[in-house]
Protein backbone atom coordinates (compact mmCIF):
# COMPACT_ATOMS: atom_id res chain seq x y z
CA UNK A 1 0.00 0.00 0.00
CA UNK A 2 1.30 3.44 -1.32
CA UNK A 3 1.74 5.65 2.15
CA UNK A 4 0.28 9.33 1.94
CA UNK A 5 3.25 10.97 1.78
CA UNK A 6 6.28 9.28 0.27
CA UNK A 7 9.14 9.85 2.63
CA UNK A 8 11.02 12.94 2.03
CA UNK A 9 14.60 12.53 3.10
CA UNK A 10 14.64 16.70 3.26
CA UNK A 11 18.67 16.51 4.24
CA UNK A 12 19.25 15.00 0.89
CA UNK A 13 17.18 17.14 -0.77
CA UNK A 14 18.29 20.46 0.87
CA UNK A 15 21.66 19.51 -0.28
CA UNK A 16 20.93 18.67 -4.05
CA UNK A 17 19.58 22.44 -3.80
CA UNK A 18 22.69 23.73 -2.62
CA UNK A 19 24.37 22.08 -4.79
CA UNK A 20 22.70 23.79 -7.46
CA UNK A 21 22.17 26.66 -6.21
CA UNK A 22 26.62 26.55 -5.81
CA UNK A 23 26.66 25.99 -9.71
CA UNK A 24 24.37 29.25 -9.90
CA UNK A 25 26.04 31.47 -7.75
CA UNK A 26 29.27 30.59 -9.82
CA UNK A 27 27.14 32.01 -12.99
CA UNK A 28 26.28 35.26 -11.21
CA UNK A 29 23.00 35.62 -9.41
CA UNK A 30 19.95 38.09 -10.43
CA UNK A 31 20.17 40.68 -8.26
CA UNK A 32 -19.30 43.59 23.76
CA UNK A 33 -18.85 43.54 28.08
CA UNK A 34 -22.25 40.88 27.91
CA UNK A 35 -21.93 37.89 30.02
CA UNK A 36 -22.37 34.89 27.82
CA UNK A 37 -23.51 31.82 29.28
CA UNK A 38 -24.02 29.64 26.83
CA UNK A 39 -20.45 30.61 24.81
CA UNK A 40 -22.70 30.93 21.83
CA UNK A 41 -20.70 34.20 21.01
CA UNK A 42 -17.41 33.78 22.36
CA UNK A 43 -15.20 36.66 21.27
CA UNK A 44 -16.07 37.41 17.61
CA UNK A 45 -15.96 33.92 16.33
CA UNK A 46 -18.69 31.94 18.19
CA UNK A 47 -19.32 28.21 18.36
CA UNK A 48 -21.02 26.15 15.64
CA UNK A 49 -21.88 22.59 16.51
CA UNK A 50 -22.82 21.66 12.67
CA UNK A 51 -19.28 20.54 11.81
CA UNK A 52 -19.03 18.34 15.09
CA UNK A 53 -22.25 16.63 13.97
CA UNK A 54 -21.30 16.04 10.38
CA UNK A 55 -17.91 14.37 11.41
CA UNK A 56 -20.06 11.86 14.00
CA UNK A 57 -18.80 8.33 13.40
CA UNK A 58 -20.11 5.01 14.02
CA UNK A 59 -18.62 2.47 16.69
CA UNK A 60 -16.19 -0.37 15.55
CA UNK A 61 -17.85 -3.66 14.61
CA UNK A 62 -17.36 -6.23 17.18
CA UNK A 63 -14.89 -8.55 16.56
CA UNK A 64 -15.54 -12.52 16.23
CA UNK A 65 -14.36 -15.23 19.07
CA UNK A 66 -11.12 -15.35 17.82
CA UNK A 67 -11.01 -11.00 17.49
CA UNK A 68 -10.98 -10.46 13.95
CA UNK A 69 -12.82 -7.88 11.84
CA UNK A 70 -13.17 -8.80 8.50
CA UNK A 71 -13.96 -6.78 5.39
CA UNK A 72 -14.43 -7.80 1.61
CA UNK A 73 -10.36 -6.33 1.32
CA UNK A 74 -8.96 -7.22 4.17
CA UNK A 75 -8.68 -8.35 7.97
CA UNK A 76 -8.02 -7.37 11.30
CA UNK A 77 -6.97 -8.62 14.67
CA UNK A 78 -8.00 -6.94 17.99
CA UNK A 79 -5.21 -7.72 20.49
CA UNK A 80 -6.60 -8.88 24.25
CA UNK A 81 -5.22 -7.60 27.56
CA UNK A 82 -1.98 -9.53 28.35
CA UNK A 83 -1.40 -9.87 24.16
CA UNK A 84 1.55 -9.89 22.07
CA UNK A 85 1.99 -10.35 17.70
CA UNK A 86 2.91 -14.07 18.63
CA UNK A 87 -0.11 -15.03 20.65
CA UNK A 88 -2.23 -12.63 18.42
CA UNK A 89 -0.78 -14.92 15.46
CA UNK A 90 -1.25 -17.96 17.17
CA UNK A 91 -5.39 -17.46 18.09
CA UNK A 92 -5.66 -16.19 14.50
CA UNK A 93 -3.85 -18.89 12.37
CA UNK A 94 -1.25 -16.47 11.22
CA UNK A 95 2.60 -16.37 10.52
CA UNK A 96 3.96 -14.42 14.31
CA UNK A 97 6.70 -13.19 12.09
CA UNK A 98 5.04 -12.04 9.19
CA UNK A 99 2.61 -10.25 10.96
CA UNK A 100 5.13 -8.52 12.68
CA UNK A 101 6.91 -6.73 9.77
CA UNK A 102 3.33 -6.14 8.11
CA UNK A 103 2.82 -3.91 10.64
CA UNK A 104 6.04 -2.93 11.62
CA UNK A 105 6.04 -3.67 15.40
CA UNK A 106 7.70 -6.59 17.22
CA UNK A 107 6.46 -10.41 17.34
CA UNK A 108 7.28 -9.64 21.32
CA UNK A 109 5.96 -6.37 21.76
CA UNK A 110 3.08 -6.38 24.56
CA UNK A 111 0.01 -4.64 22.36
CA UNK A 112 -2.55 -2.99 24.37
CA UNK A 113 -6.47 -3.59 24.90
CA UNK A 114 -8.29 -2.63 21.93
CA UNK A 115 -5.28 -1.76 19.43
CA UNK A 116 -5.78 -3.67 16.06
CA UNK A 117 -3.03 -5.30 13.71
CA UNK A 118 -3.75 -6.01 9.88
CA UNK A 119 -3.28 -9.04 8.94
CA UNK A 120 -1.04 -9.40 5.74
CA UNK A 121 -3.06 -12.83 4.27
CA UNK A 122 -7.09 -13.36 4.70
CA UNK A 123 -7.62 -16.21 7.58
CA UNK A 124 -10.98 -18.64 7.16
CA UNK A 125 -13.96 -16.65 8.11
CA UNK A 126 -16.08 -16.79 11.46
CA UNK A 127 -18.08 -19.49 12.17
CA UNK A 128 -20.83 -20.74 14.57
CA UNK A 129 -19.52 -21.88 17.87
CA UNK A 130 -20.49 -26.03 18.71
CA UNK A 131 -21.89 -27.50 21.37
CA UNK A 132 -18.95 -29.15 22.07
CA UNK A 133 -17.75 -25.67 24.16
CA UNK A 134 -14.57 -25.01 22.20
CA UNK A 135 -14.18 -23.44 18.90
CA UNK A 136 -11.34 -25.84 17.16
CA UNK A 137 -8.63 -25.42 20.09
CA UNK A 138 -10.02 -22.16 21.58
CA UNK A 139 -12.57 -22.30 24.27
CA UNK A 140 -15.47 -20.10 23.75
CA UNK A 141 -15.67 -16.67 25.72
CA UNK A 142 -18.54 -16.65 28.26
CA UNK A 143 -18.92 -13.02 28.28
CA UNK A 144 -19.49 -13.17 24.31
CA UNK A 145 -21.67 -16.06 24.63
CA UNK A 146 -23.77 -14.30 27.36
CA UNK A 147 -23.37 -11.04 25.20
CA UNK A 148 -24.53 -12.51 22.39
CA UNK A 149 -27.44 -14.01 24.18
CA UNK A 150 -29.11 -11.17 25.60
CA UNK A 151 -28.92 -9.29 22.59
CA UNK A 152 -30.63 -12.20 20.16
CA UNK A 153 -33.15 -12.02 23.64
CA UNK A 154 -33.90 -8.57 23.16
CA UNK A 155 -33.88 -8.25 19.37
CA UNK A 156 -36.48 -10.99 19.33
CA UNK A 157 -38.67 -9.99 22.04
CA UNK A 158 -42.03 -9.47 20.23
CA UNK A 159 -41.70 -12.85 19.16
CA UNK A 160 -42.19 -15.94 20.28
CA UNK A 161 -39.23 -17.61 22.03
CA UNK A 162 -37.29 -20.13 19.78
CA UNK A 163 -33.90 -22.52 20.18
CA UNK A 164 -31.66 -20.36 17.87
CA UNK A 165 -27.93 -21.12 17.07
CA UNK A 166 -25.24 -18.35 17.11
CA UNK A 167 -24.80 -16.66 14.11
CA UNK A 168 -21.90 -15.72 11.98
CA UNK A 169 -20.49 -12.67 13.13
CA UNK A 170 -21.78 -10.39 10.39
CA UNK A 171 -19.43 -8.61 7.58
CA UNK A 172 -19.80 -5.06 8.32
CA UNK A 173 -21.57 -2.73 5.79
CA UNK A 174 -19.09 -0.37 5.31
CA UNK A 175 -15.73 -0.91 4.68
CA UNK A 176 -13.43 1.68 6.25
CA UNK A 177 -10.66 3.26 4.46
CA UNK A 178 -6.80 1.61 5.46
CA UNK A 179 -3.84 4.18 6.07
CA UNK A 180 -0.59 3.47 6.68
CA UNK A 181 1.06 5.90 8.62
CA UNK A 182 4.26 7.41 6.86
CA UNK A 183 7.00 9.36 8.35
CA UNK A 184 6.49 12.67 10.30
CA UNK A 185 2.61 11.97 10.27
CA UNK A 186 0.60 11.99 13.80
CA UNK A 187 -2.53 10.81 14.68
CA UNK A 188 -4.04 14.72 14.49
CA UNK A 189 -2.76 15.27 11.39
CA UNK A 190 -4.62 11.89 10.17
CA UNK A 191 -7.39 12.71 11.73
CA UNK A 192 -7.42 16.05 9.88
CA UNK A 193 -6.36 14.63 6.46
CA UNK A 194 -9.85 12.72 6.52
CA UNK A 195 -11.68 14.86 8.81
CA UNK A 196 -12.23 12.40 11.67
CA UNK A 197 -12.18 13.12 15.03
CA UNK A 198 -8.83 12.24 16.55
CA UNK A 199 -10.60 10.24 19.43
CA UNK A 200 -12.53 8.18 17.03
CA UNK A 201 -9.08 7.51 14.91
CA UNK A 202 -8.19 6.66 18.40
CA UNK A 203 -10.60 4.58 19.74
CA UNK A 204 -10.95 2.47 16.41
CA UNK A 205 -7.05 1.51 16.91
CA UNK A 206 -7.04 1.22 20.14
CA UNK A 207 -4.30 4.39 20.28
CA UNK A 208 -2.04 4.98 23.70
CA UNK A 209 -3.43 8.03 25.66
CA UNK A 210 -0.62 10.05 24.10
CA UNK A 211 -1.53 8.92 20.87
CA UNK A 212 1.52 8.19 19.59
CA UNK A 213 1.36 6.58 15.94
CA UNK A 214 4.55 4.53 14.30
CA UNK A 215 5.68 4.62 10.71
CA UNK A 216 4.40 1.65 8.97
CA UNK A 217 1.22 1.15 11.52
CA UNK A 218 -1.41 0.59 9.51
CA UNK A 219 -5.09 2.35 10.84
CA UNK A 220 -8.50 2.00 10.40
CA UNK A 221 -10.60 5.29 9.33
CA UNK A 222 -13.95 5.31 10.95
CA UNK A 223 -16.27 5.11 9.00
CA UNK A 224 -19.09 8.37 9.17
CA UNK A 225 -22.51 7.22 11.26
CA UNK A 226 -25.29 6.60 9.05
CA UNK A 227 -27.83 7.88 11.89
CA UNK A 228 -28.96 11.12 10.90
CA UNK A 229 -28.76 13.83 13.92
CA UNK A 230 -32.13 13.73 15.66
CA UNK A 231 -34.17 16.67 15.84
CA UNK A 232 -36.01 18.30 18.85
CA UNK A 233 -39.19 17.08 19.30
CA UNK A 234 -41.85 19.28 18.44
CA UNK A 235 -43.63 19.50 21.58
CA UNK A 236 -42.60 18.98 25.22
CA UNK A 237 -43.76 17.89 28.51
CA UNK A 238 -44.86 21.03 31.21
CA UNK A 239 -42.01 22.32 32.93
CA UNK A 240 -39.33 21.16 30.42
CA UNK A 241 -39.45 24.16 28.70
CA UNK A 242 -40.36 24.75 25.00
CA UNK A 243 -38.29 24.30 22.06
CA UNK A 244 -36.63 27.35 20.05
CA UNK A 245 -39.29 28.69 17.36
CA UNK A 246 -37.63 28.98 13.85
CA UNK A 247 -36.96 32.79 13.11
CA UNK A 248 -39.23 33.89 9.97
CA UNK A 249 -36.13 35.07 8.34
CA UNK A 250 -35.21 31.22 8.29
CA UNK A 251 -38.39 30.47 7.23
CA UNK A 252 -39.81 32.56 4.68
CA UNK A 253 -37.34 33.69 1.84
CA UNK A 254 -36.17 37.88 1.33
CA UNK A 255 -38.16 39.25 -1.38
CA UNK A 256 -36.56 38.67 -4.47
CA UNK A 257 -34.02 42.54 -5.69
CA UNK A 258 -35.42 44.18 -8.52
CA UNK A 259 -32.03 44.82 -10.64
CA UNK A 260 -31.60 48.36 -11.21
CA UNK A 261 -32.36 49.88 -14.88
CA UNK A 262 -29.63 50.21 -17.02
CA UNK A 263 -28.33 53.41 -17.52
CA UNK A 264 -26.24 55.17 -20.33
CA UNK A 265 -23.13 53.64 -21.12
CA UNK A 266 -20.24 55.22 -19.17
CA UNK A 267 -17.94 56.76 -20.70
CA UNK A 268 -14.18 54.68 -20.20
CA UNK A 269 -11.43 56.80 -21.96
CA UNK A 270 -10.34 58.57 -19.21
CA UNK A 271 -10.22 55.44 -17.12
CA UNK A 272 -6.75 54.54 -16.05
CA UNK A 273 -4.77 51.15 -16.89
CA UNK A 274 -4.59 49.54 -13.05
CA UNK A 275 -2.62 46.99 -14.80
CA UNK A 276 0.19 49.33 -16.13
CA UNK A 277 0.67 50.93 -12.14
CA UNK A 278 1.27 47.53 -10.18
CA UNK A 279 3.78 47.65 -7.99
CA UNK A 280 6.56 46.29 -7.54
CA UNK A 281 5.03 43.90 -4.51
CA UNK A 282 2.00 43.07 -6.04
CA UNK A 283 4.37 41.30 -9.19
CA UNK A 284 6.36 39.17 -6.86
CA UNK A 285 3.69 37.45 -5.91
CA UNK A 286 3.34 33.83 -6.87
CA UNK A 287 0.54 32.07 -8.18
CA UNK A 288 -0.46 28.48 -7.09
CA UNK A 289 1.10 25.91 -9.09
CA UNK A 290 -1.61 23.58 -8.68
CA UNK A 291 -5.24 23.90 -7.77
CA UNK A 292 -5.95 21.86 -4.46
CA UNK A 293 -5.73 22.28 -0.38
CA UNK A 294 -2.76 22.63 1.77
CA UNK A 295 -2.72 19.17 3.25
CA UNK A 296 0.80 19.77 5.07
CA UNK A 297 1.57 23.03 5.83
CA UNK A 298 5.14 24.78 6.38
CA UNK A 299 7.34 24.17 9.29
CA UNK A 300 10.89 25.55 9.20
CA UNK A 301 13.55 22.68 9.35
CA UNK A 302 10.67 19.70 9.31
CA UNK A 303 9.15 20.63 6.09
CA UNK A 304 10.43 23.31 4.44
CA UNK A 305 7.53 24.19 2.07
CA UNK A 306 3.56 23.08 1.47
CA UNK A 307 2.00 19.64 0.51
CA UNK A 308 -0.82 20.74 -2.07
CA UNK A 309 -3.21 17.93 -2.59
CA UNK A 310 -3.60 17.13 -6.30
CA UNK A 311 -4.92 14.39 -8.88
CA UNK A 312 -1.89 12.17 -10.44
CA UNK A 313 -1.02 13.95 -14.12
CA UNK A 314 -2.58 17.15 -12.82
CA UNK A 315 -0.68 20.03 -14.96
CA UNK A 316 2.23 21.86 -12.59
CA UNK A 317 2.55 25.87 -13.87
CA UNK A 318 5.31 27.97 -12.94
CA UNK A 319 4.88 30.56 -10.09
CA UNK A 320 6.35 33.06 -11.73
CA UNK A 321 8.30 33.48 -14.88
CA UNK A 322 12.23 32.72 -14.89
CA UNK A 323 14.71 30.72 -15.71
CA UNK A 324 14.61 26.67 -14.96
CA UNK A 325 18.04 26.33 -12.38
CA UNK A 326 17.87 22.12 -11.78
CA UNK A 327 16.22 19.14 -12.78
CA UNK A 328 16.87 16.34 -10.79
CA UNK A 329 15.24 13.11 -8.22
CA UNK A 330 16.08 12.21 -4.85
CA UNK A 331 17.82 9.25 -3.44
CA UNK A 332 13.63 7.41 -3.86
CA UNK A 333 13.65 8.30 -7.44
CA UNK A 334 11.30 11.05 -6.60
CA UNK A 335 11.95 14.69 -9.24
CA UNK A 336 11.73 17.66 -8.93
CA UNK A 337 12.65 21.11 -10.72
CA UNK A 338 14.09 24.49 -9.74
CA UNK A 339 13.27 27.61 -11.55
CA UNK A 340 15.38 30.90 -10.53
CA UNK A 341 13.59 34.25 -10.55
CA UNK A 342 14.10 38.12 -10.12
CA UNK A 343 15.66 39.09 -6.68
CA UNK A 344 17.59 35.74 -5.97
CA UNK A 345 13.93 33.82 -5.47
CA UNK A 346 13.94 30.02 -6.23
CA UNK A 347 10.92 28.17 -6.28
CA UNK A 348 11.04 23.93 -5.94
CA UNK A 349 8.52 21.53 -7.85
CA UNK A 350 8.79 18.13 -5.46
CA UNK A 351 7.04 14.95 -6.40
CA UNK A 352 6.80 15.70 -10.18
CA UNK A 353 6.62 13.65 -13.68
CA UNK A 354 6.71 14.26 -17.65
CA UNK A 355 8.83 17.44 -17.39
CA UNK A 356 8.49 19.42 -20.09
CA UNK A 357 11.00 21.64 -19.37
CA UNK A 358 15.15 21.22 -19.60
CA UNK A 359 17.98 23.23 -17.98
CA UNK A 360 18.41 27.00 -18.91
CA UNK A 361 15.00 27.75 -20.18
CA UNK A 362 13.32 30.69 -19.55
CA UNK A 363 9.41 30.09 -18.87
CA UNK A 364 6.84 32.05 -17.95
CA UNK A 365 4.48 32.51 -15.39
CA UNK A 366 1.97 29.88 -15.80
CA UNK A 367 3.70 28.31 -18.43
CA UNK A 368 3.59 23.74 -17.44
CA UNK A 369 6.27 22.31 -16.71
CA UNK A 370 5.61 19.03 -15.69
CA UNK A 371 2.57 17.16 -14.36
CA UNK A 372 2.49 15.57 -11.01
CA UNK A 373 3.89 12.16 -10.06
CA UNK A 374 1.35 9.35 -9.07
CA UNK A 375 1.08 8.74 -5.35
CA UNK A 376 -1.57 7.92 -3.22
CA UNK A 377 -3.04 10.46 -2.10
CA UNK A 378 -1.87 12.63 -5.21
CA UNK A 379 0.12 15.92 -3.98
CA UNK A 380 2.66 18.50 -4.94
CA UNK A 381 5.92 19.67 -2.43
CA UNK A 382 6.21 23.62 -3.17
CA UNK A 383 9.00 25.23 -1.51
CA UNK A 384 10.23 28.89 -2.20
CA UNK A 385 13.80 29.97 -1.24
CA UNK A 386 15.82 33.54 -1.24
CA UNK A 387 18.97 31.73 -1.50
CA UNK A 388 19.56 29.37 0.52
CA UNK A 389 17.02 30.29 3.10
CA UNK A 390 13.76 28.54 3.22
CA UNK A 391 10.30 30.45 3.15
CA UNK A 392 7.27 29.97 4.34
CA UNK A 393 5.25 30.15 0.23
CA UNK A 394 1.53 31.36 1.67
CA UNK A 395 2.50 34.84 1.78
CA UNK A 396 3.71 34.54 -1.35
CA UNK A 397 0.67 33.02 -2.88
CA UNK A 398 -1.80 35.04 -1.10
Amino acid sequence: MKTPFPARPTLRLSRLFLAGCAVAAIAGCDSTGTFDADLRNFGQIGFDTSHAARQATAARPTPDARGVISYPNYQIAVARRGDTVTSVAARVGADPAELARYNAVSPTAPLREGEVLSLPRRVAEPTPPTNTGAIGSEAISITSLASNAIDRAEASAPAAAAPATPAKPATPSAEPTRHKVARGETAYSIARYYNVPVRSLAEWNGLPADLAVREGQYLMIPVANAAPPKTAAATTQPGQGSPTPTPPSAAKPLPAETPPKASAPVDKSAAPDLGASRTAAAKSKLQMPVQGSIIRPYVKKKNDGIDIAATPGTSVAAAEAGKVLLLSQDTENVYFVGIKHANNLVTIYYNVTDIQVKKGDDVKRGQTIAKVASSQPGYLHFEVRQGLDSLDPMPYLQ
